[in-house]
């Protein structure tokens, strides 16, 4: 999770650049899922053997489609008055009851098929 200061710091520059206006939570959600798309391009097409490789090689450019989609996601959660943290605590206890140890490890079966 990002620091208060450094969400503050995301805040204070997307406000000095008059961009709220532009950052409805119909746009940063889309713009949220352009990057994620953008994230994964550098991976298309490849398999499961081949990551390691294109990370090493892409990796200044995965880094940054990572930071853009942090950056979207803070305001995101900004913007809905959602806290991240809170709700990121509350869906692991909701994870936990859908999947429990003894019936989940080592499984990739939805927690309906357990």
């Amino acid at each position: 999770m990002l620091t208060p200061e450094l969400v503050e710091a995301l805040l204070e520059f997307r406000r000095a650049r008059d961009w709220e206006q532009f950052h409805t939570v119909r746009n940063v959600a889309s713009a949220l899922s352009v990057e994620a798309a953008e994230l994964l391009e550098h991976f298309v097409w490849s398999n499961d053997q081949q990551a390691p490789h294109i990370l090493e090689e892409h990796r200044a450019a995965i880094t940054a489609e990572v930071a853009d989609i942090a950056i979207l996601l803070t305001y995101l959660a900004h913007d809905l008055s959602i806290d991240l943290q809170a709700v990121v605590s509350e869906k692991m206890t909701v994870n936990e009851r859908k999947y429990p140890l003894e019936k989940s490890y080592g499984s990739n079966k939805k927690y309906t098929d357990l």
